[in-house]
């Protein structure tokens, strides 16, 4: 009887944490069809529908302006439906009638209250929990001098430093402390900013620190080549040293540093998406680095069950990365859409808009096809 319930637990625990990702995703979608939405609105686009989710409808609201809101089955998207938006159409109010700056204001705002919202999220964790820093979990004890003389005694992180800047730069994720120091050789001097354990509590101290090896990644998830240059937690397997990746800290701010940190946090966020799809085209990673809806959903749920923090950090996570994401101009995406528009604009004619339409249409069943075959990845 016991295994029973702690078998039935541990399904609905695991049920209740896919349905919180669930709830995470379709919130971001909504939030960004709704910038549409609203965008819309300011410039009297004729609006068709306003929906969540997609796939059959569960229920249908009809406003008196002709407006369709719905509720439909499958919770992983959702759609603002505009007037002429895929065909030519004799309305003023359509889509494509529209002067094509109110339409790439319309297009991008989708993305913008991704952001928004994301930024939202991100000040509220770093000003009630503070900010997620990198911290030694624990520091290689090798001897203190290198074989070719270089002295390292005090020259080296402690055990628990929480490091806050490098070389000057804030640090916000483990892939900042390799843009700084990528391409430095071992015996090189790097400068840190960190918070130490003292006798007296903890203090914010800058501390030289002499790299064990050459600082040459692979690619931006060569943690281990990092955590190896900067002489951090290593320990034995067997015949194979493996260095351990930091632990992490929770670390507050004043109120204007929170705000600018929450700024540069988000930043960085947004910059990750342009250097894995960066080093996905010259090969450096692979696409088992990526991952589709399944994996996405199994990640969030696996680190938003964890905590209240946690919930906020992965939610504005996928907020900013989604709202950089639907910028790109792939077909399909909204960045591609403001290609098209900002030709448009240009040129005083549109591209013929059957061939932009079967354009979109590929680049789509192309991305479910991407989608599908990185999950299918991750399961070989």
């Amino acid at each position: 009887m016991s295994y029973s319930l702690l078998s039935f637990s541990g399904v609905m625990g695991t049920i209740g944490s896919v349905l919180l990702a669930i709830l995470i995703l379709l919130a971001m979608v909504t939030v960004h069809e709704f910038g549409h939405y609203i965008a819309g609105k300011i410039f009297h686009f004729k609006i068709n529908e306003f929906a969540i989710g997609f796939g059959p409808a569960l229920f249908k609201h009809t406003k008196k302006n002709g407006e369709i809101f719905s509720v439909r089955a499958f919770p992983l998207g959702g759609y603002c439906a505009f007037e002429g938006e895929e065909e030519d159409n004799p309305s003023p109010d359509a889509f494509n009638n529209k002067k094509p700056w109110q339409r790439i204001i319309v297009l991008v705002s989708g993305a913008l209250m991704n952001y928004i919202l994301a930024l939202l999220l991100i000040v509220i964790s770093f000003f009630s929990y503070g900010q997620l820093l990198l911290m030694t979990y624990r520091v290689d004890p090798s001897e203190t001098t290198y074989e070719h003389g270089y002295e390292i005694n005090g020259l080296c992180f402690q055990d628990e430093d929480v490091i806050i800047r490098c070389e000057g730069k804030n640090v916000y994720l483990t892939t900042d402390l390799m843009s700084v120091i990528s391409g430095r050789n071992e015996g090189d001097k790097v400068t840190f900013t960190v918070s130490r354990k003292t006798e007296t509590g903890r203090e914010v101290m800058d501390i030289s620190v002499i790299l064990r090896a050459d600082a040459h990644f692979k690619n931006m998830t060569d943690s281990s080549a990092l955590w190896r240059a900067l002489g951090i937690a290593t320990m034995q397997n067997g015949e194979e040293s493996i260095y351990m990746m930091a632990s992490a800290a929770y670390r507050g701010f004043g109120f204007f540093e929170t705000i600018g940190r929450s700024f540069g946090y988000s930043v960085r966020i947004g910059g990750t998406v342009f250097k894995v799809l960066g080093q996905l085209f010259t090969g450096d990673l692979g696409l088992e680095a990526f991952g589709g809806p399944i994996t996405t959903i199994k990640l969030t749920s696996e680190i938003a069950s964890r905590s209240v923090h946690q919930f906020l950090e992965i939610a504005a996570f996928i907020g900013v990365n989604l709202a950089v994401f639907n910028l790109l101009p792939i077909p399909a995406l909204d960045g591609s859409k403001v290609v098209f528009t900002a030709i448009e604009w240009v040129r005083g004619k549109p591209i013929n808009r059957k061939v932009e339409a079967i354009i979109h249409a590929v680049g789509f069943i192309l991305l479910i096809g991407f989608a599908i075959l990185v999950d299918l990845l991750q399961l070989f």
